[in-house]
C-alpha cells in the first residue's frame, strides 16, 4: 500500500514518465521472490550505453513501460486508486459540506410559536391531508405533495382545481429556507402554506370558509394549540380581500374586528401546517455514504460505493461544470435565485423574483407583519436585509434541492426540460436569455463523456424509494 504523502499527490492520468516512477515505487514494496532476478534498487537500468548488455534507449523504455504493467499487476490497490479522480483538500472540503454529516440543526422559527410543538405537527398533518378545505372538496395539500414522491407530483406545472403557473416543490428539508415559492414571495413555511388554500386554481377557498371549517371540526385541537378560538359568529359563507367580486364585498363589510379575527384563525391554520412539514425529514443518499467513507479516510469503501463514471462526475459537478456554484450545501441549493436563461418565459408572464420581493413586502402575514408570533431581532433577517428592484432579480428563480432530483421530471420552475440531459445541455451551451441577464455567460464546454459522467453523479442522489420519508 502506497505512503499516506503519495496518495495525496497521485496523478489523475498517466504519461509514460510518470508511469514508470509509480510502477517501480510500488514495486519496491513488493518480495523480490515473486520476480526472479530482477533487482528492486533499478540498478539493472544502466542507460548509458557503455555495455552490450545493456538496452538502447529506445528498447529500455519499451522494456520499463512493460515492467511498469506488471508491478502494477501486482499491486491492485494501486490500479485501483489510478482510476480516481484527485481529491484536493478543497474537494474534500467540498463534498463534506454537501453532505448530510454537515447539516446543521433546525433553527426554531421565531414567527411561529408553535413550530417545534408536536401537538401542533399533529394538528397540522391533519390539515394537510384534509380535502374539504377547497372549493369543491376534492383538493387538498397532499393533492400536488405527494409524500410518495418525494412530496411534489411529477407534473410539468401544478394542478389543483385548475393548473398552476410553475411546479411544485418538494418540501423535505424546506424548513432551512429563507424564502418560499420559486420566487421567494413568502418567508415562513407558514405564510406559504396559506397562499395555495386563497388561490383560485389550487384550493380555491376563501378565509370565512376555512375560519368556519376549523371552528366546526377541529375546535379541541385547534384550541388545545392556539386557545381559544376568536368568535367567528355572524360570518359571510365567503368573504376574502382578494378573490371574486362577492367575496370582496362581503369581505369590506366586516369590521376590522372581524377581519382580525378571521386572518388570525387563518396565520394559525398555517402555522400547524408549517409543524407538521418541518417533521418531513432530508432524505439520506448513497452521496452521503461515498462522502462518510471519504471522511473516513476509508478509499476501498468509497470505491464500492460510487463508479469510476460517478467519481468523474462528481470532479465535474465540483470544477468545470461549475454546479457547486448555486448547488451547494447539505441540500446541493444555495437557497437563492438566478436567472438562468430558460426557454419559454418572459416578462409578461413570469419574471420571476423582481415581483415577488415588493409581493412579500406588502404581504401582512409576512415576518414583520401582526401576525407574525416575534418580529424583532434576530427574526426576520431575510426580509428586514430583502433588496427591492436589483437588476439581477429580473426573471431569477430558486435553485431547486438537487436531492433525489433525477427522480422528479420535468425540470426547471414551469417544467421547460423533460429530462436531466436536456437540463444539462442547457447549462452547457449557456444561451442568452429571453428576458434580463442569464448568470450563464459562458458555455461550460463539456464533452459528451463529461455529461454522461455527470449526470450519473446525479443519480447518487436519488432517495432509495423515491419519497422522502
Amino acid at each position: 500500500m502506497l505512503d499516506a504523502s503519495l496518495q495525496s499527490a497521485r496523478l489523475s492520468t498517466i504519461a509514460k514518465a510518470q508511469f514508470f516512477r509509480y510502477s517501480i515505487f510500488c514495486a519496491a514494496l513488493r518480495p523480490a521472490s515473486k520476480l526472479g532476478t530482477i533487482q528492486h534498487s533499478g540498478a539493472m537500468f544502466r542507460l548509458n550505453g557503455n555495455s552490450r548488455h545493456h538496452f538502447e534507449m529506445r528498447d529500455a523504455w519499451a522494456a520499463l513501460v512493460l515492467l511498469g504493467m506488471i508491478f502494477i499487476l501486482q499491486c491492485p490497490s494501486t490500479a485501483q486508486e489510478l482510476n480516481n479522480p484527485i481529491w484536493s483538500d478543497h474537494d474534500l472540503n467540498s463534498i463534506n459540506s454537501m453532505s448530510l454529516a454537515d447539516l446543521k440543526p433546525l433553527l426554531p422559527d421565531r414567527s411561529n410559536r408553535v413550530a417545534d410543538d408536536p401537538q401542533a405537527a399533529a394538528l397540522g398533518k391533519a390539515l394537510f391531508f384534509d380535502p374539504r378545505f377547497s372549493a369543491n372538496g376534492a383538493v387538498s395539500c397532499s393533492s400536488c405533495h405527494l409524500p410518495t414522491r418525494q412530496f411534489q407530483d411529477d407534473l410539468r406545472v401544478g394542478h389543483g382545481i385548475a393548473d398552476v403557473a410553475r411546479r411544485t416543490m418538494p418540501l423535505a428539508g424546506s424548513a432551512y429556507q429563507i424564502f418560499f415559492f420559486w420566487d421567494g414571495r413568502k418567508d415562513s413555511q407558514w405564510s406559504q402554506a396559506l397562499g395555495p388554500l386563497e388561490s383560485p386554481a389550487e384550493h380555491g377557498a376563501d378565509r370565512t370558509m376555512i375560519a368556519q371549517l376549523l371552528a366546526a371540526n377541529y375546535r379541541t385541537d385547534f384550541e388545545a394549540v392556539f386557545g381559544k378560538l376568536p368568535e367567528l359568529g355572524n360570518l359571510p359563507a365567503h368573504a376574502a380581500p382578494a378573490g371574486s367580486p362577492e367575496a370582496v364585498a362581503a369581505w369590506a363589510a366586516l369590521t376590522i374586528e372581524q377581519q382580525h379575527a378571521v386572518n388570525l384563525t387563518f396565520a394559525n391554520m398555517g402555522k400547524a401546517i408549517e409543524a407538521f412539514e418541518r417533521t418531513i425529514p432530508v432524505p439520506k443518499t448513497r452521496y452521503d455514504a461515498y462522502a462518510a467513507a471519504l471522511a473516513e479516510k476509508d478509499q476501498a469503501a468509497a470505491n464500492k460505493i460510487f463508479t469510476e463514471a460517478e467519481r468523474n462526475g462528481l470532479k465535474v459537478f465540483l470544477d468545470q461544470g461549475n454546479c457547486f456554484s448555486c448547488h451547494s450545501g447539505p441540500q446541493f441549493t444555495d437557497m437563492s435565485f438566478h436567472n438562468l436563461g430558460l426557454p419559454g418565459t418572459s416578462a409578461e408572464t413570469d419574471n420571476g423574483r423582481i415581483t415577488a420581493t415588493h409581493t412579500l413586502k406588502d404581504d401582512p402575514f409576512n415576518c414583520l407583519g401582526v401576525y407574525s408570533d416575534q418580529k424583532g431581532p434576530p427574526a426576520c433577517q431575510g426580509i428586514r436585509f430583502m433588496h427591492l428592484d436589483k437588476p439581477d432579480q429580473v426573471g431569477a428563480f430558486k435553485s431547486p434541492s438537487l436531492r433525489g432530483v433525477a427522480q422528479r421530471p420535468p425540470y426547471m420552475h414551469n417544467g421547460q426540460f423533460a429530462t436531466m440531459h436536456d437540463v444539462m445541455v442547457h447549462y452547457n451551451n449557456a444561451p442568452k436569455a429571453p428576458f434580463g441577464t442569464s448568470e450563464l455567460l459562458i458555455p461550460r464546454k463539456l464533452t459528451p463523456q463529461q455529461l454522461a459522467d455527470l449526470e450519473a453523479f446525479i443519480q447518487t442522489l436519488n432517495v432509495s424509494d423515491g419519497s422522502a420519508e
